[in-house]
């Protein structure tokens, strides 16, 4: 029996040693030519610094999910790269879902996938009211013609072909701003 519990508590108490190696730490350095080092030491002992993760800003992160588009011109820009990849996931990313129901949902992913599956020719803002191309009114009487008022923009304009590449096709999408993001409506 003596023979049995000795490597036992032997066994016991080497499990209850803290090991070195769960205690290493591995570090995200970055080399001073760029290179990304993966070590146990300091960053500093190899010459080189922390990694800082770089911070996401807006109009540049639409590749990923759950982008939040801080301005229409970052909102034009993710509807211009999710039509152009053709997938309707993308573009339904940058959709405000809010108060959607499930048959109108369906129905909306239908429509967005048939965008996406449109060649893309432009994503134009779309303003209130008659205007220039610039958004600014055609009236040269009256408060527009002392200075321009400030145009409202309402929408998206999506110019597109049909498959044939040369029958024009058009989708709009309102514009909503909730929580801090802009998204786009049908």
């Amino acid at each position: 029996m003596r023979d049995v519990l000795l490597p036992l508590l032997l066994l016991t108490g080497a499990l209850m040693l803290p090991h070195a190696s769960a205690r290493a730490q591995v570090k995200h350095c970055v080399a001073t030519d760029g290179t990304r080092i993966y070590t146990d030491r300091k960053c500093e002992a190899l010459g080189a610094s922390a990694y800082v993760e770089p911070p996401v800003s807006a109009g540049t992160s639409f590749g990923r999910p759950n982008a939040c588009a801080r301005s229409v011109q970052d909102l034009a820009y993710a509807l211009d790269e999710a039509i152009r990849s053709g997938d309707a996931n993308r573009i339904a990313g940058l959709y405000n879902w809010a108060g959607t129901g499930t048959a109108n949902g369906y129905r909306l992913m239908d429509r967005l996938e048939t965008i996406a599956e449109r060649p893309l020719v432009d994503v134009q803002p779309l303003y209130a009211g008659d205007a220039d191309p610039y958004g600014y009114p055609f009236s040269v009487d009256g408060p527009a013609a002392d200075a321009p008022r400030k145009p409202q923009l309402i929408g998206l304009r999506v110019e597109q072909t049909l498959r044939n590449g040369s029958t024009p096709a058009r989708a709009v999408f309102g514009l909503r701003r909730r929580l801090g993001c802009w998204w786009v409506r049908l």
